[in-house]
């Protein structure tokens, strides 16, 4: 997928609404528009990145960037003490839907293991 058809790349752009809850000059987080837990935070590079598939090494320090993201949320939405889970899925039979890497921050009620 390009990223001018990229849906996460066009509400980093602005052109998609989305309600954001943090953003700084390497990451966008915005609340799922599908929730699967009462808190469903989506975290995504601006930068155009598919997958963890194709990651390379210079990325390494913006997937942890990433995750420290969520971490972040995560408290300022309340979830630290309770629990979190954080989940990136890559390609089809993982249910990645959308083409541009991203972590579900999901909490605010017990989730089941294994998931799915």
């Amino acid at each position: 997928m390009s990223e001018q058809n990229c849906l996460f790349c066009k509400i980093v752009a602005g052109e998609m609404p989305a309600e954001k809850v943090f953003e700084d000059a390497r990451a966008v987080a915005f609340r799922d528009v599908n929730p699967q837990a009462p808190t469903h935070v989506l975290v995504i590079p601006r930068a155009h990145l598919e997958s963890l598939d194709d990651a390379a090494q210079t990325d390494e320090s913006l997937l942890g960037h990433l995750l420290r993201v969520a971490a972040r949320v995560a408290n300022s939405e309340g979830l630290s003490e309770s629990g979190y889970r954080t989940v990136v899925n890559t390609g089809a039979d993982a249910g990645q839907s959308v083409l541009h890497i991203h972590v579900h921050l999901l909490g605010g009620r017990p989730l089941a293991w294994p998931p799915g």
